[in-house]
């Protein structure tokens, strides 16, 4: 499960359906319609919200948003809590976690989407997910770096993305 920080325009079609049916997951967890991911990693910033309901249907938002925009039809009727017409509590995510999957991604794009590659190499710094905002710090605690990443990628510089 990869719950991305990143904007959802740098994901290609793989990525952003993935995303979607990831998120749905995410949501049944955290509504308790599950027994398996309960100890997922990636949960811990949206059990940290204060609902953390309403900050995963914020999410899933954000992904049908770039799904209308792409010509898809995410179904809205499946957002257990979506976001209401007043402010959202933003999730924060550290820059380094924003600077590692900025890497992580790009690889995937190398295959399977070099034009979308080229979009999020060009973005200095790379947008994020319209739930998120970012924060100083490295990578975020509950990441799991996959086997010869580093903790910060090379190249990566420590700064807050918009």
């Amino acid at each position: 499960m990869r719950l991305w920080s990143l904007h959802p325009t740098y994901l290609d079609t793989k990525g952003l359906l993935a995303g979607w049916r990831e998120t749905l997951l995410a949501q049944k967890v955290l509504d308790g319609r599950t027994a398996g991911y309960r100890n997922h990693p990636q949960l811990v910033r949206f059990r940290a919200a204060a609902d953390p309901l309403a900050a995963v249907g914020n999410y899933l938002e954000g992904l049908a948003r770039e799904a209308d925009a792409r010509g898809y039809n995410f179904n809205r009727a499946l957002i257990l809590h979506p976001p209401a017409d007043g402010p959202v509590q933003m999730l924060t995510v550290a820059a380094g976690q924003v600077g590692y999957e900025s890497e992580h991604l790009l690889a995937k794009l190398a295959v399977r989407d070099p034009e979308r590659e080229s979009l999020l190499a060009a973005a200095d710094p790379p947008r994020l997910h319209p739930a998120f905002g970012a924060v100083p710090g490295d990578i975020e605690s509950w990441e799991r770096p996959e086997a010869g990443r580093r903790s910060q990628p090379a190249g990566v510089k420590s700064r807050t993305p918009m």
